[in-house]
């Protein structure tokens, strides 16, 4: 935890269910958990910072975000990430979050992603940390086999090693920001959690976010280029 700063005003819960959506296939996880604390009624309580991250400030409207940020409202907690986590950390990032959710009386843990397929069907695909837990999410297509990579996959192992509660809501995408899969998982998430958001108004602005958030997306993979080669005018002179 010492690498992994989490600051929050959050105080106890009788019972607490997490909500995670880190950037991934699709940006499904950051645009369906973003857009439901956006029309949820969620609070912002906290974020998290790290050593580890890159060195990147996200804004909004001229005011700087915290890359990971923490939310609530009643009993749940969502996790949003603007950034994404490489693989060599998440075990770092995870083990952090999961410390911290210890702190309260953890109930469940919600992973959205996205997941690539060949069809533009925009399914929900379930996965769960035990068999038990697959009896809620049986209106999803349970996913029968395959792997879960980056974030989602390394929450969803603790989850398992920890005995916690855990589901998978992967969201059918193709590799571009989407956010007519995030339409899709939130639409389940309303039918599981009763959260009552209304769908449409994202379903009217997909072209107009998925083009802004294909910007972003190009923005962070010009910097973590330009890190990795730098620009010859870039380097330091010396004489």
């Amino acid at each position: 935890m010492d690498d992994i700063k989490i600051v929050s005003e959050m105080a106890g819960a009788d019972e607490v269910i997490a909500l995670v959506g880190f950037p991934g296939s699709g940006l499904v996880g950051s645009i369906s958990i973003q857009y439901l604390v956006d029309n949820a009624d969620f609070e912002f309580v906290g974020s998290i910072t790290s050593k580890y991250f890159p060195p990147i400030a996200m804004m909004v409207d001229g005011v700087i975000n915290a890359p990971i940020r923490i939310y609530r409202k009643d009993s749940f907690v969502a996790f949003v990430s603007d950034i994404p986590i490489h693989p060599t950390i998440c075990y770092e990032v995870t083990n952090g979050i999961i410390s911290w959710l210890k702190g309260f009386n953890l109930k469940e843990i919600v992973v959205v992603a996205g997941i690539v397929t060949n069809t533009p069907e925009k399914r929900v695909f379930g996965v769960a940390s035990e068999q038990v837990h697959l009896e809620k999410i049986k209106d999803t297509e349970i996913l029968p086999m395959g792997s879960i990579s980056g974030m989602p996959g390394s929450i969803l192992t603790e989850c398992k090693a920890s005995g916690i509660p855990a589901i998978g809501l992967l969201g059918e995408t193709v590799n571009t920001p989407d956010p007519r899969s995030a339409v899709s998982i939130l639409e389940v998430l309303n039918s599981l959690y009763k959260f009552g958001v209304e769908v449409e108004a994202l379903s009217e602005q997909a072209e107009e976010i998925e083009s802004s958030m294909q910007k972003m997306v190009e923005q962070v993979r010009e910097t973590e280029k330009e890190q990795q080669h730098p620009k010859k005018e870039h380097l330091p002179m010396y004489g």
